[in-house]
């Protein structure tokens, strides 16, 4: 069970609704990315747009405005997230043509979860300061996303397209509205990007995969048919192409966006010739791969906000690899994990990266969240920080984020800025984002379409979602957001009732220890249920001593917290 508090979510958001007399954003340094930065400024919002920016001497706040004391704080646009994928969850079950564990979910009932909380997953971009989303490609129902999006306060704003025109087939993923389909003639790329049209598509979007099946020169052809074809429909077109001889003819036949990195080599002069001549935007996707090493390899290292504001039931699945037995497992990911995991920032794409940026091209901030370990909503922390590893500055990461975005959205003039007349998507932030990407972290306020939102209202955690995170966790040793979900005077009790613990502290040095000494640690969640304030989980705990802990732990929530645990052995 998902509990969301829809009573309480619409209160909160609808508080300073466009309709109103105005919100005032009193006392914060605005921060412009691509123009001033105005230091104890008021922005002023009446409806959907801001109306106003300057220092708060000379903004007037009109009678009834709500006014939002902002001091100390910093305003920037909301974040543009330029490429998800709504049809994937980001857990292990979401692609099982790379990772077939069908025998442990099937497909049609991971499609089946996505479907059924998709408005979770909306609100989600929100709670971590994503204000505009782009969808690069899924099934026909992804248009239904957008339109759902639309009417919903929780959502962000999205742009989307459907089936990505594909050198290659994907017949796993299809359950009769397939989000990938091979067409193997330019006229049957042509023919579906017509089919789409009816549909309003905001780009097309081709996946270009070379193998030694599929030639570059094999597909060439029905690459440039797909692009003129939406072109003559008005439509821009947007290439997977991560090779650099893919790309450079993926640019050569007109394309708008590249949506991953050039990795397989060093971009040359010509290639950034052309990629600035056709004014192309780059997504460099810096984290999606490693999720997939992270998430084989059970090398997961997932952040604090990862683990307290990412989909807890995702999170939890992520850790499913760790207790089905390996020789359970497809052999392809048998033979994976016997290669070392790609886990950290890939340096060809990091350079290539800073040669476009240096080079005048657009880039975009993209996570491709929804593939398996890119968590949606919450990996634009992680992305952002792999641009500012690459070399890129924090401002120049807020500018990809923002301004990059709003190209992708096709929204330039009215997105990414801080200025009258743009349209009033911003973030709160206490801490400098000039200073580096991890202030984008702390997001007091979020302003979306006019509406001001506190965001740790969006998501309120029920009992067994506090339950869940706990223990995803303990699964990954962070001491610090296993703590999150407890009350300050937690108590901990035996089967007789005997206070064992009291406090967060005495919990923090409790399993400080645990976690410092005990690398293996995994508990496995064997069942659940739940009444009212109460949650009982039956847990299979390995790697705490010689012997695994069977038990069963019973959380009692109070106020927003656990405030209760009592252990059976």
């Amino acid at each position: 069970m998902r509990a969301v508090g829809l009573f309480i979510l619409l209160v909160h958001v609808a508080h300073a609704a466009p309709d109103g007399p105005g919100l005032a954003i009193v006392g914060t340094t605005a921060i412009d990315p691509g123009g001033a930065t105005t230091p104890d400024a008021t922005v002023l919002v009446i409806g959907h747009r801001i109306e106003a920016v300057g220092p708060s001497s000379r903004v007037k706040v009109p009678a009834g405005a709500t006014r939002l004391d902002a001091k100390g704080t910093f305003l920037v646009p909301g974040l543009v997230d330029a490429h998800v994928h709504f049809f994937q969850s980001g857990g292990p079950y979401t692609r099982p043509d790379v990772f077939d564990l069908r025998a442990f979910r099937p497909y049609a009932e991971e499609q089946r979860l996505i479907r059924a909380h998709l408005d979770e997953t909306l609100a989600r971009f929100l709670r971590n300061g994503v204000t505009s989303v782009a969808d690069l490609g899924g099934p026909f129902w992804n248009f239904d996303v957008r339109d759902r999006a639309r009417d919903n306060p929780r959502a962000p704003r999205v742009v989307a397209t459907g089936p990505l025109i594909s050198s290659v087939d994907r017949s796993q993923l299809d359950l009769g509205d397939p989000p990938i389909i091979r067409c193997a003639t330019p006229e049957e790329a042509r023919a579906l990007v017509r089919r789409q049209a009816p549909r309003k598509p905001d780009y097309i979007k081709i996946w270009f995969i070379v193998t030694a099946d599929q030639p570059m020169a094999k597909n060439r052809a029905i690459v440039e048919a797909t692009i003129q074809e939406a072109h003559a429909l008005g439509l821009r077109a947007a290439v997977h192409a991560t090779e650099l001889a893919a790309a450079r003819a993926a640019l050569e036949s007109g394309a708008d966006i590249l949506v991953h990195s050039v990795d397989d080599a060093e971009v040359d002069d010509a290639f950034l010739r052309l990629a600035r001549e056709r004014k192309a935007i780059y997504i460099p996707t810096l984290t999606v791969r490693s999720g997939y090493f992270r998430t084989g390899h059970q090398r997961l290292d997932l952040t604090f906000e990862e683990l307290t504001r990412g989909d807890p039931w995702v999170t939890g699945t992520l850790f499913d690899l760790a207790h089905i037995p390996a020789e359970k497992l497809p052999e392809r990911m048998r033979l994976a994990r016997q290669r070392p995991p790609l886990l950290g920032l890939d340096p060809t794409m990091a350079k290539n990266l800073m040669s476009l940026l240096r080079a005048g091209v657009t880039v975009a901030m993209g996570t491709d969240s929804g593939n398996i370990g890119t968590l949606h909503g919450v990996g634009v922390l992680r992305e952002m920080a792999a641009m500012e590893e690459a070399g890129m500055k924090p401002l120049e990461v807020l500018q990809a984020a923002t301004l990059g975005g709003a190209r992708v959205m096709g929204r330039e003039k009215e997105l990414g800025r801080v200025a009258p007349g743009a349209l009033a998507d911003l973030l709160v932030l206490e801490a400098d984002p000039r200073t580096g990407t991890r202030a984008l972290a702390r997001i007091r306020r979020v302003v979306t379409d006019g509406r001001l939102i506190d965001p740790e209202t969006l998501l309120p955690d029920s009992p067994e979602a506090l339950a869940q995170r706990q223990l995803n966790a303990y699964n990954a040793r962070n001491l610090e957001a296993f703590l999150a979900p407890y009350a300050e005077d937690v108590e901990i009790r035996d089967l007789e009732g005997k206070i064992v613990s009291k406090g967060k502290e005495a919990l923090r040095t409790r399993y400080g220890e645990r976690f410092r000494t005990s690398p293996t640690l995994h508990c496995e969640l064997r069942g659940r249920v739940s009444a009212g304030s109460w949650v009982v989980d039956e847990e299979w705990v390995t790697g705490a001593g010689d012997a695994p802990i069977h038990a069963l732990v019973m959380y009692e929530v109070v106020n927003g917290r656990i405030a209760r645990v009592r252990f059976m052995r």
